[in-house]
């Protein structure tokens, strides 16, 4: 069981984050050593930091979020160079407020440096990612021109340096690719955990997230020999998942409240109902 309050807790951010639920996951998933541990979207990556396995596949669609991962990996992006380049540009930032952010986010669009999306991921609104049909990011300012602040930033580079401490010594890969690459070559051994897009919900997080889509990775999932789980909201006051009734009905289901978060008001972030759909428990 994994303890609360030693979550490892990674330098991105996104909307409909795992880290609450990570001891919930780590108490469901029983895996073999000997396999491969699968994420066909990584995002964050929280789960595979917090699991910490010794063999991983960690992929997806965003090509910063693996291109920084990769940089940390590498010690390319150390905390101290993290630092750096925070302090520089959020002085600039408080000093000259939207109008700074405006310029890093125009630059990154031009550049794609994994360190201008992470400034742009821990100050821009809400802590969204979001690409226009173009690939642009374009998510508007938080308004808040003194972001990064001197603990602000330590919290940051010590996240940096959690990841990387989690990542030696392990056989890890990153890798930007298609869900569909990430299930290639796949055994019976190894164990794919799938935390898709939500249908329905804002699926600009990168490209688009149709149903079609969907009940194709159902269709994969059911078809590779690895076990799987898939984390999934079930239903809410407002709503029910129908997609999960209709193609994971057959996995085992436990089940869990959270609040998953869709806006910056209280009153938009309502519990939800959680599923770990799991193929072989």
């Amino acid at each position: 069981m994994i303890d609360e309050s030693k979550i490892i807790v990674p330098p991105i951010k996104c909307q409909g984050i795992k880290t609450k639920i990570v001891p919930f996951i780590a108490e469901h998933v029983k895996r073999s050593e000997d396999g491969v541990w699968i994420e066909p979207f990584v995002g964050t990556g929280v789960v595979a930091f917090n699991l910490a396995p010794q063999k991983a596949l960690l992929t997806d669609k965003n090509q910063y979020i693996i291109s920084l991962y990769q940089g940390i990996q590498r010690g390319e992006y150390t905390p101290s160079i993290v630092r750096s380049f925070l302090e520089l540009h959020g002085e600039k930032l408080e000093q000259f407020g939207g109008k700074y952010y405006t310029e890093m986010r125009d630059a990154f669009n031009e550049n794609g440096d994994p360190l201008y999306f992470l400034f742009l991921n821990r100050s821009d609104f809400n802590g969204m990612i979001r690409f226009n049909r173009r690939g642009q990011f374009n998510v508007p300012f938080c308004q808040k021109p003194n972001r990064f602040a001197k603990a602000y930033v330590t919290k940051i580079c010590n996240q940096v340096a959690s990841v990387s401490r989690i990542m030696q010594g392990k056989d890890w890969t990153f890798k930007c690719c298609s869900w569909q690459e990430a299930f290639d070559n796949a055994t019976e051994n190894d164990y794919i955990y799938l935390d898709p897009p939500y249908i329905g919900r804002d699926t600009s997080y990168v490209g688009e997230w149709p149903e079609e889509e969907a009940v194709l990775l159902a269709e994969y999932a059911h078809k590779t020999p690895a076990n799987v789980c898939l984390s999934m909201w079930k239903e809410n006051e407002f709503r029910r998942n129908e997609h999960l009734y209709d193609h994971w009905s057959d996995f085992t289901w436990f089940e869990q409240n959270h609040f998953y978060h869709i806006g910056a008001k209280e009153t938009n972030r309502h519990p939800m109902i959680e599923v770990l759909a799991i193929k072989r428990v």
